[in-house]
């Protein structure tokens, strides 16, 4: 297809997505408590038995984990002034659930804008917190300590068990980089103030022994799901990447964004962000209307979708070849190589 007909394609879904673009406050309201009422008793449920000697109720952890996961989409549905119908709203709500999911959230906010923007784009590679991704020729051109960094970097243990305690924990907890400016500041601090207040309260009541065994592991396994949607939504086998004049904001959403198929539990405690390249697409539709767009246009469903047992076999990827326009893993980009 021509390019300019691609582009054309990409454009005219945006706008047949305008319908799905209505924020219901009945429904996001329905939403937000449903999710923090089975946050609040699951939380119940792993203290108590901590505080008791049943530490067998820790077997609810992962669930406590994919509520903090379907938090953060509501925080993040908040970022887009999606969720609700005003800014206010939106605001307000993202602000505090960021105290739960220790995440500031205005900071946080306009570092994903950046993601949205440049997504694809491979003049602006690594903006919005991007897992950072070479090209072949740039990982030909590494020094052999800088190949070897590389692929420590890419390894699946540091990207889905080190970084997010690193992330969540110790990084968001300070605007890094951002020293002169003053949102990222207030966001942060503002944040860790009402931690310090919330989690103050809840170690008054449980003690710090309880505490660290729950909420420690509760946030880093919610952060490493987190960051497993994140990675498996732009990096499968044939994501697009390309450069300007030819990347566009709307075609490098469409095709360069998963359908992460997922069992209906899991699609819900994730709040269909698998349907990710719709939320590229239009980042103001709700994640409670994602699902009504696949079914009003089901030819969405054949696009780039990713299996969940599929997606495992994602994390060998790690170099673009531009030549071919796809994901490859090292080991095909050193065959590739070899051959040359």
């Amino acid at each position: 297809m021509p390019q300019d007909s691609v582009q054309l394609t990409a454009r005219r879904w945006f706008d047949r997505l305008a319908p799905y673009r209505r924020a219901s406050n009945g429904r996001a309201v329905f939403e937000l408590l449903l999710t923090l009422g089975l946050f609040a008793a699951v939380n119940v449920v792993l203290y108590a038995g901590v505080l008791s000697g049943y530490y067998w109720t820790l077997l609810t952890l992962p669930l406590a984990s994919l509520l903090v996961v379907r938090l953060f989409i509501i925080q993040h549905d908040c970022g887009h002034n999606s969720f609700f119908s005003t800014k206010k709203l939106n605001d307000n709500v993202g602000r505090v659930l960021g105290v739960l999911t220790f995440t500031p959230f205005d900071h946080w906010r306009r570092d994903h804008a950046m993601h949205h923007a440049f997504s694809g784009n491979l003049e602006q590679r690594g903006t919005g917190g991007d897992i950072t991704t070479l090209t072949v020729e740039e990982y030909k051109a590494l020094s052999p300590s800088g190949k070897f960094w590389y692929r420590v970097y890419r390894h699946p243990v540091l990207l889905f068990a080190l970084a997010p305690a690193y992330l969540y924990l110790l990084q968001q907890r300070m605007p890094m980089g951002q020293w002169k400016k003053k949102m990222p500041w207030v966001s942060t601090m503002g944040t860790n103030l009402g931690m310090i207040v919330f989690y103050g309260g809840v170690i008054t009541l449980v003690g710090w022994k309880a505490f660290l065994i729950v909420q420690i592991p509760m946030i880093c396994l919610g952060g490493s799901i987190g960051i497993w949607l994140f990675y498996v939504q732009h990096q499968f086998d044939e994501t697009h990447w390309s450069r300007r004049p030819e990347w566009t904001r709307e075609h490098a959403a469409l095709y360069g964004s998963s359908y992460y198929v997922l069992p209906q539990p899991l699609m819900w405690f994730t709040g269909n962000i698998g349907v990710h390249h719709v939320h590229h697409l239009s980042a103001r539709v709700p994640f409670y209307n994602l699902q009504k767009t696949l079914k009003a246009f089901p030819e969405l469903k054949s696009m780039n979708r990713l299996g969940l047992i599929e997606s495992f076999r994602c994390t060998r990827l790690a170099l673009w070849d531009e030549a071919k326009g796809r994901l490859l893993s090292f080991r095909e980009a050193r065959m590739m190589m070899a051959a040359a």
